[in-house]
């Protein structure tokens, strides 16, 4: 087998082109080595397949992202030829929005089936504690689910689908357009390639019914807010039992007040006093597990970082955690004893430090209780 070719070579696309002028280079290659141009060559279909490979990677942000990190050995880029398609019929039905109107539709329409489900996205909030240990949700959705009474199919129970005299069956109608042959959608099928003579009286005809579904969803530890998990299959039924769409789950991890989060890292600050940062302390310090004891040397700064390895989060898709950083802040008492006002007075004297002259009696600040 021959080496792979890089995907935006395929479709002669810069490596930092947009979204929308990679559709566009698509579509011209698409329609340069479409079937219905170029029938029984079989390198056109090659190629056809190849850029179909190459767009469905670069299409999607997160497949390109790993795509351009680690190339085609890179998680999730073991599609083989043809990015996972079945055939050419599975590539209209995957970008039936960018062959909709080349030559009026897909070749064969009848043979590539019914279209594809929608997809259904929903949102789950999640703690930090969960994110970092892993948790397992139920969530219920609202879908469209193949219909119990027809199992899909869209036909009344006893009957079934029947081909469309009007096309045989293809999905497509020919026109002669001078020395042309245009297909174009047929107007009874609708590109279906069959025709329902006695509908399912459950669902109309549309093979789906509407129903609440309970499902059981596993997040993995270390995900981030705004992480996406998909669901293959999981998504809306397709008429006529068609592919199901897909479902994606958009995480919301909640803000814990002990820490500030940056990847697999976690900052918090610790209060501490003057005489633990001269003298030197143990502290307690939170981590996810509880409390960590951190010895300070003395002399510490206020405002230095101590970082407690391994104490974060775990690093999504790969091994180890991050850090628990401790940040120290110095609180200044706001208000003083006599006898501490005493012995910090005496304690600037011993270093010649100079400071506000001592008031007395009614003016005399006092520790609040």
């Amino acid at each position: 087998m021959s080496e792979k070719r890089d995907y935006y070579e395929v479709l002669s696309v810069e490596r930092t082109v947009d979204a929308a002028e990679l559709k566009r280079a698509y579509r011209r290659m698409a329609m340069e080595l479409h079937p219905d141009r170029n029938p029984g060559n079989a390198e056109a279909e090659h190629g056809f397949k190849e850029a179909s490979e190459a767009y469905q990677v670069l299409s999607d942000p997160q497949k390109r992202a790993q795509y351009d990190r680690f190339g085609h050995a890179g998680p999730g880029m073991n599609f083989g030829g043809g990015a996972g398609f079945r055939d050419v019929g599975d590539i209209f039905s995957a970008f039936s929005d960018i062959f909709g109107d080349i030559f009026g539709g897909a070749p064969g329409a009848g043979r590539r089936g019914p279209a594809r489900g929608g997809d259904i996205e929903t949102r789950v909030s999640i703690t930090l504690l969960e994110a970092a240990a892993g948790v397992t949700k139920e969530i219920t959705i609202l879908r469209n689910a193949t219909c119990a009474t027809c199992g899909g199919s869209g036909a009344a129970p006893g009957s079934h689908p029947e081909a469309c005299q009007h096309c045989g069956g293809r999905g497509q109608v020919m026109h002669s357009q001078g020395f042309l042959m245009i297909s174009s959608t047929c107007p009874v099928c609708r590109g279906e390639g069959r025709v329902i003579r006695k509908p399912c009286t459950q669902c109309e005809g549309s093979g789906v019914e509407q129903q609440e579904d309970a499902l059981q969803i596993s997040i993995p530890a270390g995900v981030e807010n705004g992480s996406t998990l998909r669901l293959m299959g999981r998504g809306e039924a397709a008429p006529r039992g068609g592919q199901p769409g897909n479902l994606y789950v958009v995480l919301r991890v909640e803000d814990d007040e002990r820490f500030e989060r940056d990847g697999a890292d976690l900052h918090t600050e610790v209060e501490v006093t003057f005489p633990q940062l001269a003298l030197g302390d143990t502290i307690a310090v939170p981590t996810l597990e509880g409390e960590a004891e951190v010895e300070i040397a003395p002399g510490t700064q206020p405002g230095e970082a101590i970082p407690l390895t391994g104490h974060g989060m775990p690093r999504l898709g790969a091994r180890g955690k991050g850090d628990v950083v401790a940040h120290l802040k110095l609180v200044v008492p706001s208000a003083l004893s006599a006898e501490e006002d005493t012995h910090l007075r005496a304690y600037a004297a011993a270093g010649g430090q100079r400071v506000s002259p001592e008031k007395g009696g009614f003016f005399r600040r006092k520790k609040k209780k």
